[in-house]
């Protein structure tokens, strides 16, 4: 049965507390934890199923990998915990024991589950570093005899057309990360108080739902994915215009990020690319703006869409670091500590002829930054990008980099008069990078 707005059983009855977000049952999610299996323990990559939400009528499995430094074999201080990390893959993807184990090789506790209804192919391990190499993009991937919906776009926007949401691919992904959130904050080796989630493409769209329903989290990275895709470019949106008015309507209420994000209170941080096809910059620039929490963007000009790029950026693990406990304060000048993984650059400002935005450093020393523009019409995954570069101003006059000042500001050239879209970027001596909000012109 559809539930299209909030319900609170606790106005009703002040002894209880039942909160429901659209389908979804906030309350069950998040303090009951679900029945799990082993399916293997016998190497670094340990798999599971747990039991999912309802899907026609009966029960469901959810196939899952987990890695966490124990099951890599590494010495670790009895009673340790680890930072727990939930991965949500993309379309045509799956389950992906190298992502799995990239992130328990960084101390974390690491779960990504299958959204298909499937179980992915057996991890196998590069002889040479003993790490995990691509499960997912390999192999048969086996139908789970109880497993949910298919992540085709029948189950993902036709579902909408009947009564029952049983059938919905977006409730029964975001249930399926909320209850490989709640298993993995179960488990002994887990702090608990310090999650995150990151999920790619559609999996990006998926963290936007999941971050704006589950508070458990501490930071949530969602990459490339976002809200608003019944809107511009997107390519998601004739399968929406297809609905007809009162089921488009419903499908916007209830499934598409843009209505959820405005609940975000989890610090979060948007990747993205210029020309990403998919997740066009326009809708991914409304999906940032309605959240009203902390949040930071990272747009990278052309960056390449797939699962490997869309977790290569080295500013998910800084970001996730710094909210779940990881980071390590940088001695500066004075004694100054500087206690946050990325630079935080303000939205720029146009004085005169030139562009401005005042910068705070991160756990390196802002090294570059840089003006992107276009002039370009027609469809924004096609338009060509200019990159000029800015100047950086330390407070106090040091510009030689040689201690950590807090703060710079960043000067560029105001961008031609026919760019219809630009901003600015920050890069430290690191190589992380930061951007600030996409400025848009008529």
């Amino acid at each position: 049965m559809r539930i299209a707005a909030l319900l609170s059983i606790s106005a009703l009855c002040p002894l209880l507390s039942a909160e429901k977000i659209g389908p979804w049952d906030l309350d069950a999610l998040k303090s009951n934890v679900p029945a799990m299996k082993w399916v293997r323990q016998d190497q670094p990559i340990h798999s599971l199923t747990y039991a999912g939400e309802k899907y026609q009528g009966h029960d469901t499995e959810v196939f899952a990998f987990y890695a966490s430094p124990i099951t890599l074999g590494n010495e670790v201080k009895p009673g340790a915990k680890f930072p727990g990390v939930v991965l949500i893959h993309g379309g045509g993807g799956t389950a992906f024991a190298d992502w799995v184990h990239l992130w328990a090789k960084r101390g974390y506790a690491a779960i990504a589950m299958d959204l298909n209804g499937s179980r992915p192919p057996e991890p196998e391990f590069d002889p040479k570093t003993g790490m995990a190499v691509g499960n997912g993009h390999r192999g048969v991937r086996t139908r789970l005899p109880s497993g949910g919906p298919a992540h085709g776009h029948p189950e993902k926007f036709d579902c909408i057309n009947t009564p029952d949401t049983s059938d919905d691919w977006p409730f029964h992904a975001v249930a399926s990360v909320m209850r490989a959130h709640s298993l993995l904050r179960s488990f002994a080796e887990v702090d608990a108080e310090h999650t995150a989630v990151t999920g790619i493409s559609w999996g990006g769209y998926t963290t936007c739902l999941v971050a704006s329903l589950d508070d458990r989290f501490k930071a949530a990275v969602p990459v490339y994915g976002c809200g608003f895709l019944h809107e511009g470019e997107s390519v998601q949106k004739p399968s929406i215009d297809k609905l007809d008015a009162e089921h488009r309507a419903l499908w916007v209420k209830e499934y598409d990020p843009g209505s959820l994000l405005p609940r975000c209170r989890v610090p979060i941080l948007f990747v993205n690319g210029t020309n990403d096809v998919h997740y066009v910059l326009d809708s991914y620039m409304k999906s940032y703006a309605v959240v009203p929490g902390e949040k930071h963007l990272r747009i990278q000009i052309k960056m390449p869409h797939g699962h490997p790029p869309g977790w290569a950026p080295q500013e998910i693990g800084q970001f996730i670091g710094d909210k779940c406990g990881r980071l390590v304060p940088v001695e500066g000048k004075d004694g100054l500590r500087v206690q946050r993984s990325l630079p935080v650059i303000s939205a720029p400002v146009i004085r005169g002829d030139v562009i401005e935005a005042d910068c705070l450093i991160g756990n390196g020393h802002v090294r570059k930054a840089a003006l992107h523009y276009t002039s370009d019409a027609g469809p924004r995954s096609k338009r060509a990008w200019q990159t000029v570069e800015a100047k950086i101003a330390w407070t106090g006059g040091d510009s030689s980099g040689a201690s950590f000042n807090e703060h710079c500001r960043i000067t560029a050239p105001k961008p031609p008069a026919d760019a219809n879209t630009w901003f600015l970027s920050v890069t430290d001596d690191r190589g992380a990078m930061v951007s600030t909000v996409v400025q848009f012109s008529p």
